[in-house]
């Protein structure tokens, strides 16, 4: 069905794999296409309530961009590149109303990193490696990574990481708030599965929100105010009064995401 993209379905959780290990899994157009539309079916289909980003094989989760399709861009064709990104698979994995877990198990490089950081949720094998590399080839990171590296580990050790170019490893990741458990390689997909069950018994429309409140976290009263205004929007749930009952009633909730 796709020519760089595997992906299976169990328990609802769609397993998405990145296949052109002969690149490390690197992005290039094709790959962004058919994300976005794998992206599309988890936000369009019932059946799936969260999915699983990762890269075939063990070396690499993605290891950038396929930089052979810059060499003959233009200023402008190079912002449209970044825009369309951004648009077709980061804005809408981050903003996905289903939760995304990245399973790192490799290196995850200038766009592979931005791609993981678009999730809400970054599991990495012990071997994995993380970096934005890009100001090696004169390059800025394009598809987010500006924003949020900072939003995950501070203004200083941003500027630290984008500016030297560093690789880092997932214990050091983990150190610094980018991921959240580092676990042995063969463990790395059940692990991430577990977490995605444990989120799929919740209240689906609550989930939703608690995205939506996250992802325009504001130190201002904006902030708040967007939450308030999520917070009232579950009351008018079948769920919330599902979940409650339940409480009362000492049961466990059948949530149905109405």
């Amino acid at each position: 069905m796709y020519q760089t993209l595997n992906t299976s379905i169990e328990n609802n959780i769609i397993t998405i794999t990145i296949t052109r290990p002969d690149k490390l899994n690197a992005l290039n157009k094709t790959v962004i296409e058919e994300l976005s539309g794998v992206i599309d079916d988890v936000y369009n289909n019932p059946g799936i309530k969260s999915a699983i980003i990762t890269g075939a094989g063990s070396k690499a989760f993605v290891a950038g961009a396929d930089i052979s399709e810059f060499l003959e861009l233009e200023a402008w064709q190079g912002e449209e590149l970044a825009r369309r990104g951004q648009q077709l698979v980061f804005d809408k994995i981050e903003n996905a109303p289903k939760p995304f877990i990245a399973a790192v198990n490799g290196f995850a490089l200038g766009a592979g990193c931005e791609l993981a950081m678009a999730c809400h949720i970054i599991f990495a094998s012990k071997n994995a490696k993380f970096g934005q590399p890009e100001v090696n080839l004169g390059l800025i990171p394009g598809y987010g990574g500006t924003q949020r590296l900072v939003q995950l580990v501070g203004r200083n050790k941003a500027m630290e990481l984008l500016m030297t170019g560093d690789m880092i490893s997932a214990t050091e990741a983990m150190d610094y708030g980018i991921v959240n458990q580092v676990v042995g390689a063969d463990e790395l997909l059940d692990k991430v599965k577990e977490v995605l069950l444990i989120i799929q018994s919740k209240a689906p429309l609550a989930i939703s929100r608690i995205i939506e409140c996250v992802n325009n976290f504001d130190h201002t009263q904006e902030g708040y105010d967007f939450e308030i205004k999520k917070f009232g929007e579950c009351f008018g749930t079948e769920d919330l009064k599902e979940g409650a009952s339940a409480f009362l009633e000492k049961r466990k909730p059948n949530f149905t995401g109405k």
